[in-house]
């Protein structure tokens, strides 16, 4: 069952954000167990944003998040957030195209 985790978070500092996580792609490749990322903005308050990462499974999450690495730049990135992240780790139920 493929397992999804939402991060949500503001930031008035988007780019170094997107530094931070060009840093941990680098740095995880090989090791991470991330299958999918989807970043977005709230087009209505752009310092908010929507990250969703699908994971084959929340053992392989828990793993991820495990890393050295993604412990390393989720420190950064929180140090750079006005609010949050706050996670959700969801078991996908349905996922149909439409």
């Amino acid at each position: 069952m493929t397992f999804v985790q939402i991060i949500e978070y503001e930031t008035n500092r988007p780019d170094e954000l997107d530094a931070l996580f060009d840093e941990w792609a680098t740095t995880t490749e090989g090791k991470r167990t991330a299958s999918h990322e989807t970043h977005t903005r709230d087009h209505d308050n752009p310092a908010h944003f929507v990250d969703i990462v699908e994971f084959p499974s929340y053992e392989a999450a828990m793993r991820n998040n495990d890393l050295a690495e993604t412990r390393h730049i989720a420190a950064e990135i929180q140090a750079r957030c006005t609010n949050g992240p706050r996670f959700m780790n969801l078991d996908v139920m349905r996922d149909e195209s439409l």
